[in-house]
């Protein structure tokens, strides 16, 4: 059996399966829950000045047949007495020595962050998250993304806990920056072990049409919340692969964001991530999740030959390059098993309109579309409209040897270097007819 155990920063943990620091995580009783469930760690819901918390305080994004593909959230930090927390910190440790408890932590003054890290390491704590991404409530106060915001800032306050902290200590990054780079790099300056990412996105789900109030309703107002789940899986995977690629930030990585299975899981992993924190999806299905992910991972890694989850981390990298890197002598295009077809012709559709104009419907009676492959750039559009799976696939039609790239173009001095330049070769170009009131397009 492959070995599912891994190291962050010197935080062991039995798999990479950590709860993310939030409402599943709120309590003593749901993490021991889970921890017999199957989780390798989890992170507990940030503490620091309790605060008092609304209602009501979550919105969900759903897409036709699928409930809650984005959520997000306007609850702050915990509304339980550190008190409470720390001596629930501790019980869980008791019964639970082999699994990580981090805790996230979020409060002000140096004097103040001495004393929570204290305390936490105290009570049992494997290691500290420092919670510089919450985009909702906290910022406004100062904390939170305010502070993901401002590297500077981010790397003062973490050499601030570097300056007591005996336990690993991972900074918890922003998405809400132009840059995710920066403050992974402002980690690094304040001394940070590991950082993790993404927090949520700043986001408002919705209004209704009814009431014209924002969801969720708060007594006829509400306020921009924290968007997580599935839909944003995408942002955080390019995220963390930023972080990873980044030779100035070289720091052992724990992605989150939009994971509901193993799948999602090692996708993370193989862009960089060591562990894996879930939210959402436990909101949604429940920690029973944990089982079809453990498993889902042992069996990936035993069918491609990987021993440990550590031999994962990565591999994905080496074929991630900037566009001007791109093979432009590559060329597929598409074509449609006329067996599978079920005749919708959506394809047919999203490509007359919102492509190429490259498939094509029988004359007569006939209904199954076809290639018109002299018109086929192969972008995929018409394989992702496609309701039915394998249906149309992508065939290579390049002659597999030649490579040029746009930065070989620029270099043999064959690329375009101006607007005029590019407007020979056939190209269209907009000539008026003012005769109908309209242009027409000219070839």
């Amino acid at each position: 059996m492959p070995d599912l155990s891994v190291n962050l920063a010197g935080i062991q943990s039995p798999n990479p399966f950590w709860l993310a620091s939030a409402p599943p995580t709120n309590s003593g009783y749901q993490i021991m829950k889970a921890f017999e469930t199957g989780w390798g760690g989890a992170v507990w819901k940030t503490l620091g000045v309790p605060v008092v918390n609304v209602s009501s305080r979550y919105g969900a994004l759903n897409y036709r047949d699928s409930r809650m593909v984005g959520f997000t959230n306007i609850e702050l930090i915990t509304d339980r007495p550190l008190a409470d927390n720390l001596r629930e910190i501790e019980e869980v440790k008791r019964h639970f020595p082999d699994h990580p408890v981090i805790t996230s932590l979020m409060v002000e003054s140096r004097e103040e962050w001495h004393q929570i890290v204290r305390d936490c390491e105290n009570a049992g704590a494997d290691g500290h998250e420092l919670n510089f991404g919450c985009p909702h409530g906290m910022c406004e106060r100062g904390m939170g993304s305010a502070v993901g915001q401002e590297p500077d800032v981010l790397a003062t306050i973490t050499q601030w806990v570097m300056e007591v902290a005996t336990k690993p200590v991972i900074v918890k990054l922003t998405p809400n920056i132009s840059d995710i780079t920066e403050p992974g790099r402002a980690a690094v300056r304040g001394g940070a072990d590991a950082i993790s990412l993404i927090n949520t996105i700043q986001s408002i789900m919705g209004v209704d049409l009814d009431t014209l109030v924002p969801q969720p309703y708060v007594d006829g107002k509400s306020t921009n919340g924290g968007y997580c789940g599935p839909a944003v899986k995408p942002i955080a995977l390019n995220m963390v692969k930023n972080c990873a690629q980044d030779a100035r930030i070289g720091l052992p990585i724990s992605g989150i964001g939009g994971i509901e299975n193993w799948r999602d899981a090692v996708e993370h992993i193989l862009l960089g991530a060591t562990t894996v924190q879930v939210c959402t999806a436990v909101m949604h299905f429940g920690f029973g999740i944990v089982r079809e992910m453990t498993s889902g991972l042992s069996r990936y890694m035993d069918e491609k030959g990987f021993e440990t989850v550590g031999d994962m981390v990565g591999r994905a990298l080496p074929s991630v390059a900037t566009w001007e890197n791109l093979n432009l002598d590559y060329k597929v295009v598409a074509e449609i098993d006329e067996q599978k077809c079920i005749q919708c012709q959506l394809c047919y559709i999203a490509c007359e309109d919102g492509a190429h104009q490259a498939i094509g419907l029988p004359e007569g009676n006939g209904r199954v579309p076809f290639i018109i492959e002299e018109n086929c750039v192969g972008c995929n559009l018409c394989s992702l409209v496609c309701p039915v799976e394998s249906c149309i696939t992508m065939v290579r039609r390049d002659d597999a040897e030649s490579v040029t790239t746009w930065s070989d173009r620029v270099a043999a001095g064959t690329a375009p270097t101006s607007f005029n330049d590019q407007r020979g070769g056939g190209v269209g170009h907009y000539v008026p007819e003012p005769s109908k009131g309209i242009g027409k397009i000219s070839r």
